[in-house]
């Protein structure tokens, strides 16, 4: 019999949440087949079947917590007897009792569901929110289906009776609990430093109208703003070679990246996901507005792998179409930068000593002054700035 345990795949990624099987017990798998969907901090992916055989247990539940090293399945041979679907080893409940947290007992009372039939599957022989749902369903007649955690059925609102007054109570999604926790250690690793600079992009502006109408005519691409963006942070890092490095604080040594690979902050109805735009530098403008596109569009599906995850020697966020002045991006760590671009404005402006219309932009460049001095990361930003407010020194920068 082989045991199948859940991999270290990297990236500081030590726990998962099981999404759905995609065998069953008694099925015949063959090597790589995609065998469970799990959901990690970094995406949804599919774990591939590490062998062939015959799928003999599958030992957690769809909404179930995983670490690296439990055994998730056990493989064998044709003919070997089936087990059913098991669990991991958990205390016993006493009989007629049915263990259940407050939230899935007000929550049994709000689906109108018996707890006594409930079949109980979470550790320890607990009913779980989802064991209320099937019971439920159950109940209703309705055809069981697989439900994803980015759907509320795994999440769902619970009223209750607060201190002061009604109350909606939700149950953190994996990807948020995760983002929590990152972004409390990279306030807590780093010391950030936001340097705001303003852009002039009146003349940038009017190339990408010119530039954009071009691109985009055969319908293959849309061409964003973002994809100047991203050729200019090149170019300041290429100049600044510190904010493209990382500082391994336990040999005492700055990592200097001789790559650039700009991870992308994309906002999703799950949360925050950064995806990465490998070798940009060595790309033209056509291949960034193409690749960006796609990765924006399989992180909203949660679609990534985990290689479009990773590697990230910068990270450049854009939040101008939903708005605002000014933000203090938080570094992914382990970088030691982040660019923010914020909102495009009608502003006066002085050209040639007269006040006319311009279109102004804020920037924001956060940085680790463990490492970068203030100094450094103004000069960085100012350089981003004037290639900004220059299409064609971007272009000769090239």
């Amino acid at each position: 019999m082989f045991e199948f345990k859940f991999p270290d795949v990297g990236e500081g990624i030590h726990e998962g949440k099981i999404v759905a099987w995609l065998v069953s017990v008694g099925d015949k798998v063959a090597v790589d087949q995609p065998f469970v969907k799990v959901e990690t901090d970094k995406a949804v992916v599919d774990l591939p079947a590490p062998r062939a055989g015959v799928v003999l247990s599958l030992n957690f539940k769809a909404g179930d917590t995983i670490h690296v090293g439990d055994i998730l399945a056990a493989f064998g041979e044709e003919g070997d007897a089936a087990a059913t679907v098991s669990a991991p080893a958990s205390p016993t409940v006493p009989p007629g009792k049915i263990s259940a947290t407050p939230h899935t007992r007000a929550y049994a009372r709000k689906l109108g569901v018996d707890l006594a039939t409930v079949t109980p599957t979470g550790k320890g022989g607990r009913a779980t929110d989802e064991d209320v749902e099937r019971a439920a369903e159950r109940t209703s007649r309705l055809a069981a289906r697989t439900v994803l955690p980015s759907t509320a059925a795994l999440h769902p609102a619970v009223l209750a009776a607060g201190l002061f007054g009604p109350e909606e109570r939700v149950a953190v999604t994996h990807l948020r609990k995760v983002i929590a926790e990152a972004m409390a250690l990279s306030k807590h690793t780093s010391a950030h430093v936001t340097h705001v600079d303003e852009a002039d992009v009146t003349e940038l502006l009017k190339a990408y109208g010119r530039v954009k109408p071009l691109v985009e005519r055969d319908g293959a691409v849309k061409f964003t703003l973002m994809a100047f963006f991203v050729k200019a942070a090149v170019a300041v890092l290429k100049k600044h070679p510190l904010l493209n490095a990382s500082y391994d604080e336990a040999a005492g040594e700055i990592v200097f990246k001789k790559y650039y690979n700009l991870g992308i902050a994309v906002d999703t109805p799950e949360g925050l996901i950064v995806p990465v735009l490998k070798d940009a530098d060595k790309k033209d403008m056509l291949q960034v507005a193409r690749e960006l596109q796609e990765l924006a569009a399989r992180a909203r599906e949660r679609r990534l792998t985990l290689e479009e995850l990773k590697g990230a020697t910068f990270t450049l966020t854009n939040v101008g179409a939903i708005g605002g002045l000014m933000a203090t991006p938080i570094i992914h760590q382990p970088e030691l930068a982040i660019a923010a671009f914020f909102a495009i404005k009608d502003k006066p402006g002085v050209v040639d000593g007269a006040v006319v219309p311009r279109k102004l932009m804020n920037v924001a460049m956060t940085f680790d002054h463990r490492i970068i001095d203030g100094a450094e990361g103004a000069r960085a930003t100012s350089y981003l700035v004037t290639l900004l407010e220059n299409p064609m020194l971007l272009m000769v920068s090239l």
